[in-house]
């Protein structure tokens, strides 16, 4: 994807990897349009770590791969990725009865829906339903780390949503201070001078829907890790930091007409919020940091709060 991911309900909320009514899954808080659809398990990995980092459901995790207690995995092993549950506002709905009927948290269902009081809704809106804490607590009890067999199990499990709680407030508010810098007039669509491409590389994730209701909202560019990433024209940087989780080192930048620029994934950032970049000069370097697994740019191109085809406005 609270922390996408989607900046990128953040920036853009600003409109988040993966489905949603917002768009911007960098935006959304479960990482964004290029959270992958299935991941290998690495030294350390449990489901419980696992579906706290990509956001999912710890039982639609455990579903989707058939699997079974005591929940072992093997290093290497590859896991699909659910696709979250959402719900589709209807008449007479409200915050508090859509989290009555599927027994949610009514804290966690506004915050991963990027809503503030007084929780306005309006016929048609998707939102994304968050995991239970029940569930949570209940599957994560059972849960040993992989390799080995062992039988730990976590039993501090409603500490450990806790944190992620604390953590998804910490998101939340860093999503706000990102949001009063995307304009708030409409930006036409129309740009004369295109974008440069911020690294050369090929473009291994396209724009637009990415199979079982994700979406991406920018494109991913593989490239050597460390390779030098661009400014992809003049502006000032918006957004430097890892805070929004699923999106790893991430950089935004605000250019003059009103498009944002956004750079995800990287190694090491090279600016600070409010400095000024020429186009072409080095923001970043390529890394694999956030919910990637593999060396890529995360580039996503803003009018205002709409997502467009990055393709349509490179070179």
């Amino acid at each position: 994807m609270k922390k996408v991911l989607a900046v990128l309900v953040i920036i853009l909320s600003l409109a988040g990897c993966s489905a949603g009514s917002r768009g911007f899954p960098l935006f959304n808080f479960y990482g964004f349009g290029s959270t992958p659809s299935s991941v290998i398990v690495r030294k350390g990995d449990t489901l419980y770590s696992l579906s706290r980092k990509y956001e999912v459901p710890l039982r639609g995790l455990i579903e989707e791969n058939n699997l079974s207690a005591p929940y072992i995995l093997s290093v290497g092993q590859t896991l699909r990725l659910p696709v979250r549950q959402t719900h589709t506002v209807a008449k007479g709905d409200t915050l508090y009865s859509i989290s009555k009927r599927y027994n949610v948290d009514i804290t966690s269902l506004s915050r991963l829906n990027d809503l503030d009081a007084p929780y306005t809704l309006n016929v048609g809106q998707v939102l994304t339903l968050p995991e239970t804490l029940a569930e949570t607590t209940k599957v994560a009890q059972t849960t040993p780390t992989n390799g080995g067999g062992s039988s730990h199990t976590y039993k501090k499990a409603p500490a450990a949503a806790k944190a992620v709680s604390k953590t998804s407030a910490k998101t939340a508010a860093t999503a706000k201070k990102i949001t009063k810098s995307v304009p708030r007039k409409n930006v036409s669509t129309y740009r004369k001078t295109k974008f440069m491409w911020p690294v050369n590389g090929k473009v291994v994730s396209n724009f637009g829907v990415v199979g079982k209701g994700r979406k991406n909202d920018g494109i991913n560019i593989k490239a050597a890790i460390g390779t030098n990433v661009k400014a992809a024209d003049k502006g000032v940087v918006a957004y430097a930091g890892n805070e929004l989780k699923g999106f790893g080192n991430l950089v935004l930048i605000k250019h003059s007409d009103g498009y944002i620029t956004a750079y995800a994934h990287n190694e090491k950032l090279y600016v600070k919020k409010g400095q000024k970049v020429l186009r072409g000069e080095k923001i970043a370097t390529v890394g694999s940091t956030g919910s990637v697994n593999s060396p890529q740019l995360h580039f996503e191109v803003r009018a205002g709060k709409k997502a467009v085809n990055p393709r349509s406005y490179l070179p």
